[in-house]
């Protein structure tokens, strides 16, 4: 019998400890470690590797979050310094806030190097609130940068940008006019335009909810869009709805306008749906 260096027990062999496991169990606290043990001790070091490893894992994983949550409260004070920027002209001072705004959201939401911020992002998050923003972020954007023509791909970039995200949100018409406007006074039109018929393709009407209320920004109509956008297009099922939603939808939409008197009891179904559904 030999007695085992480590924990003192009588056993018939002793097993010589992998350099590895030494290593990393030196680096976990535990010091003067015999090159060979017995097979119960050698059980015991790969359980305490195991348990130190999976603390680390936790532990990084905890300050990962931690600064996830510091960079997103910073958002804010970002976004305040940037349109202080705005009002004074300050526009580069602006950009640059508010670009560092946009790489606080691709960390927070992980987002994947070559990939863009997309708007689904924000399904779990104060959806409304913060996507208006980013929308109004992007709209600032494309107006700073079309100051210079150096900037023309950045500028087209937060066009392409603003088009995505500006249909989720209350902004979408006043932005539309104000585009409009813009493309007349604009060192480049050609963007601007662009950006009109880019947001006008991403914006799938809801038309029988558009024709039951008369108004495509009416509360409902928001409602039942992001039932859509964040419900009905995660699942084929889904989305086979929503195909066939379109083919159909328009034809009844017109049967509305012909025949008003029909709208109120759309609009107390759709009432109805969106509380099922909420």
């Amino acid at each position: 019998m030999i007695q085992c260096p480590r924990c003192g027990i009588q056993v018939t062999e002793l097993h010589p400890v992998d350099p590895d496991l030494i290593t990393r169990l030196q680096a976990s606290g535990e010091t003067n470690l015999p090159p060979q043990v017995c097979a119960g001790c050698i059980s015991d070091m790969r359980r305490t590797v195991a348990t130190s490893s999976g603390g680390v894992l936790m532990q990084q994983e905890r300050a990962k979050e931690q600064h996830r949550l510091q960079l997103w409260k910073s958002r804010v004070m970002l976004i305040k310094k940037a349109r202080a920027s705005m009002t004074q002209k300050g526009y580069s001072d602006a950009a640059l806030n508010y670009e560092k705004y946009l790489k606080i959201l691709d960390i927070v939401f992980e987002v994947k190097k070559g990939d863009r911020l997309k708007p689904e992002a924000f399904k779990e998050s104060a959806r409304t609130t913060e996507l208006t923003v980013v929308a109004s972020v992007y709209w600032d954007l494309l107006r700073i940068y079309d100051t210079n023509e150096k900037y023309a791909d950045r500028m087209m970039n937060a066009a392409k940008q603003l088009a995505v995200f500006i249909q989720f949100t209350p902004i979408y018409p006043d932005i539309i006019k104000k585009a409009e406007s813009f493309s007349k006074t604009a060192k480049n039109p050609h963007v601007v335009k662009q950006f009109l018929k880019m947001s006008d393709k991403e914006r799938p009407r809801c038309f029988i909810a558009t024709a039951a209320f008369e108004d495509g920004q009416a509360h409902e109509v928001m409602q039942l869009r992001e039932f859509r956008d964040f419900t009905l297009r995660n699942s084929s099922l889904g989305r086979k709805f929503i195909a066939n939603y379109y083919r159909i939808s328009p034809r009844i939409a017109c049967l509305l306008d012909k025949h008003p008197r029909l709208k109120p009891a759309v609009r107390a179904a759709l009432r109805l749906l969106i509380k099922c559904v909420s």
